[in-house]
């Protein structure tokens, strides 16, 4: 369990990618709507990270605080999962998101240690499937984790993390391509005014 390992003073070994594995990947994960212990919702505020996943991996993350991660840290091992997100932006002043910004959007989240780059700490990193034209740092996240899509792995590349990761978006829009998931886009959770 994440719990017992953010417990930790340094983060456990994680299985190195292969190419067996790469090859043997689902497309589609999960079973037809979601099952305990999801669905895990999840609130905070978008912190700043270390700046790699945009940056070195073309996949910017929204970070969320450590005490927002307990729901999901306390009952699911590492490893990359699925679901929606929404930002929602403060009501009493201006921001740069468009409309089309706020909606609920389809994610990607990683929970764990980031082993690639030798992390300490355990952190969640949310990935919305959207292209962004303005940051949110300091907006409030919400996200509903429906499904696991795989493992946390090491990587002896960044090209092969950048392929996993690719990987992951397609399995993560296609296990949410099902009506057992679809009904969570409009969940109480998010802000659907």
């Amino acid at each position: 369990m994440a719990h017992v390992a953010a417990q930790d003073s340094y983060p456990p070994p994680a299985p190195l990618q292969t190419d067996e594995f790469r090859i043997a990947r689902p497309q589609i994960v999960g079973p037809p709507s979601p099952e305990p212990p999801f669905p895990i919702l999840l609130v905070g505020p978008v912190q700043k990270g270390f700046g790699r996943g945009g940056k070195q991996l073309g996949c910017p993350t929204a970070n969320l605080p450590d005490e927002s991660i307990t729901p999901i840290s306390t009952v699911a091992k590492t490893g990359v999962y699925y679901g929606y997100a929404q930002i929602i932006p403060p009501k009493d002043r201006d921001t740069q998101l468009r409309p089309e910004d706020i909606k609920v959007l389809p994610m990607v989240m990683s929970l764990g240690w980031n082993p690639f780059y030798k992390n300490k700490q355990l952190t969640a990193e949310i990935h919305i499937l959207h292209d962004f034209q303005s940051d949110f740092y300091g907006l409030e996240l919400r996200a509903v984790v429906l499904g696991y899509i795989r493992p946390e792995l090491d990587y002896t590349s960044r090209e092969a993390l950048i392929d996993d990761i690719n990987t992951d978006k397609r399995v993560a829009l296609n296990s949410l391509d099902r009506s057992g998931y679809q009904a969570f886009a409009r969940d109480a959770h998010f802000d659907l005014q």
